[in-house]
């Protein structure tokens, strides 16, 4: 399994379903179903947490504040900057454990011979275009939400990044998708992180079991002659390191040559040096 090397962010503890966290200085508590053990909660921090996400039976949730916390903050991977704020479903704008891709394209990015051209799909608040961004990649962000592609570029702006070659798209992916392909464009390099289920700006409605497969055929349309990498993320359980493996070996070898690896990635966990597991990636590499 990789795990992300971090310092402003640590994974404290698991237990009960629940993640403690410390972001920057701020300590938090959020709930992950893959907790499944009930294990005695020793470090003390439980105890003085800045705030709590609570689930909702009925969907959704809230978050309980126990001490005054900003309402952003900043923490830094390298020399990136992310802005972090408590938001609803438990989320705070970064998926740590992303940060091992993150070293990935940076690694093919510098060691390349010429500037790569990176499509980064389902794009969030930006941590994959940042980390290619820096390296000295041209990047297309695309994701649906117009609140989260704002984010991403306020994390540029943190990151000095802001002056970078990157393109910010507010667009359902799939149809971006098919208009790149019917343009010509082409990319070097295509990150994926689609939700397990979505919506489109104009109520789109996404499936990840049902559409990943004609996606990443889609997707293999507008990869370059010369294309370096294509990472697939998937958090959805029922998603393998194994099938998602497979998928990219049938869309992409016959095509393109190369290999295809996947694992799961994870947070080391500092009370027990143990790794939770945080979902899955799938490689393309020529």
């Amino acid at each position: 399994m990789r795990e992300a090397q971090w310092k402003d962010y640590e994974l404290i503890d698991t237990s009960d379903g629940e993640r403690l966290e410390r972001w920057g200085n701020i300590i938090l508590i959020r709930p992950d179903p893959q907790i499944i053990w009930t294990t005695e909660k020793k470090n003390p921090l439980w105890k003085k947490a800045h705030a709590r996400y609570h689930r909702s039976r009925t969907g959704g949730g809230k978050w309980e504040v126990y001490k005054k916390i900003p309402d952003v903050w900043q923490i830094g991977y390298h020399d990136i900057r992310f802005n972090i704020k408590p938001m609803g479903f438990k989320h705070t704008g970064v998926f740590p454990e992303q940060a091992v891709n993150w070293d990935f394209t940076e690694s093919v990015i510098k060691n390349a011979d010429r500037q790569l051209n990176i499509l980064n799909l389902f794009a969030y608040t930006g941590g994959a275009t940042l980390s290619c961004l820096r390296a000295g990649a041209k990047v297309c962000h695309v994701d649906a939400s117009k609140g989260m592609v704002q984010w991403a570029k306020e994390n540029a702006v943190a990151a000095h990044l802001e002056k970078s070659p990157v393109r910010w798209i507010v667009d359902d992916c799939i149809k971006f998708v098919q208009r790149e392909q019917r343009r010509g464009n082409k990319y070097d390099g295509i990150i994926m992180d689609p939700p397990s289920y979505g919506r489109g700006p104009n109520g789109e409605v996404w499936k990840l079991e049902e559409q990943l497969f004609s996606l990443v055929q889609l997707c293999s349309t507008i990869l370059s002659d010369k294309a370096e990498f294509f990472i697939l993320n998937s958090y959805t359980t029922g998603l393998s390191p194994s099938v998602m493996e497979y998928l990219l070996g049938i869309c992409l070898v016959p095509k393109f040559g190369g290999n295809v690896s996947a694992d799961e990635i994870g947070l080391k966990v500092t009370d027990t040096d143990m790794v939770l597991p945080c979902g899955s990636t799938a490689i393309w590499r020529r």
